[in-house]
Parts: C-alpha cells; structure tokens; sequence
C-alpha cells in the first residue's frame, strides 16, 4: 500500500521558495478546524486544541488505512491568525490575536469518517474534542513564502510581503495563513520552516 505524502504532491503549496514571494491559487480543501484566543505560547486552550486535532487526525489516519486501504502522512498543522484591532496583530500582541487551528484532511474523509473518528476517542476524552469541525476552506489567490528562523523573527518577512503585495497590485483580502513544517519540540528556533502566507484581491 502507497503512502501519500501531500507536501510532495501539493509542493507547490507547502514547499515554496525561501528567496522569493510567490503568487498560488488555492483550491478548496478540507481541514479539521478549531477556534480559539489568546497567546499561543501561554494559553492552555491553544495546547489542548492541538492535542486533539493532531488525535483525530490520525484515527482518521488509521481508519482510512485498515477500512479504505489508502494511507496518507498526517499534514503538517496550520493557523489562521487576525485580531479584531489589527494594530494589535501588527504589534505581535499575542495575547490579543483571534486564531483557527488546523490540519488539512483528503478529499475522500467525509463527516461520517470525521464522526467516527471522533466517537472512538470519546472514552479517552482528549480536551477540546468537541471543539473540532471538518470544514472546507478555500483560499484562493494568496501571496506566499517560506520562513526560517524563529517564529519572533518572522516580521520583516511579513512586512515585506505586504510591500510585494502593494507592489504587484493586490491588497490583503483574508486571514494571515501559516503551515509548520517543522516541530518546535525538536528544531533549533532558528531552523524552524513556516511558509508564511497572505491570501489577496486584485485592487
């Protein structure tokens, strides 16, 4: 039985170049979702929420490949981040930001796999459990780039890919988006890999 790695056979969209901004469509896709507020870094909500995502996603996993026979590497995760006062997103104060956290799921998960695989960590009760959705979002035209270094460091990137954006002549049209490629608990801060990215509109 093959396994699908979709950083490789969507690399366009989770393997972009660290020297260059690129300009994707993204296609709709399925995420398993959570919402939350507050700092990443302290907020205990913020753990939680990914311990259960990262649970779900791979009974998924597991279900898709003893009962479908198709296996597939567990994306990485990703976030969606914003503030309702944008200044204070711009300021990195964190403990003022809005976020989605999220895990990109394959085209053949349905509800009724997402429910099942739910169901079956009931009795361990992971926190947040029920916080989960599976939900298609759909991107569209977005700016990107890959981010090494330390997720503190990652403003002047950020700045300059508004500039780009200006500067090719879109605006800002969506939540600032960001993939973690790497795991935090084992990369030095300043190997880490986050492809950044801004969704846009034509102005």
């Amino acid at each position: 039985m093959s396994k699908i790695d979709f950083k490789k056979t969507l690399k366009h969209l989770y393997q972009p170049s660290k020297k260059a901004f690129e300009v994707v469509d993204v296609p709709a896709m399925s995420f398993l979702m959570a919402d939350g507020h507050g700092d990443p870094n302290t907020s205990a909500a913020y753990q939680v929420v990914v311990e259960a995502l990262y649970a779900v996603a791979y009974k998924i996993k597991f279900i898709s490949k003893r009962e479908l026979e198709r296996d597939f590497v567990v994306p990485p995760l990703e976030g969606l981040w914003w503030a309702e006062d944008m200044t204070t997103f711009i300021a990195r104060d964190k403990s003022a930001w809005d976020w989605t956290m999220m895990i990109m799921q394959p085209e053949w998960v349905t509800p009724a796999l997402f429910a099942r695989a739910r169901e079956a960590l009931e009795k361990k009760a992971p926190p947040a459990l029920d916080k989960l959705r599976l939900e298609t979002y759909h991107e569209g035209l977005a700016v990107q780039i890959l981010h090494v270094g330390s997720y503190d460091a990652e403003a002047p990137t950020i700045a300059r890919m508004h500039a780009f954006i200006k500067d090719q002549g879109y605006r800002p049209a969506g939540k600032h988006h960001e993939i973690y490629l790497s795991d935090p608990r084992r990369v030095a801060p300043e190997k880490l890999k986050t492809v950044l990215r801004q969704p846009v509109a034509k102005v």
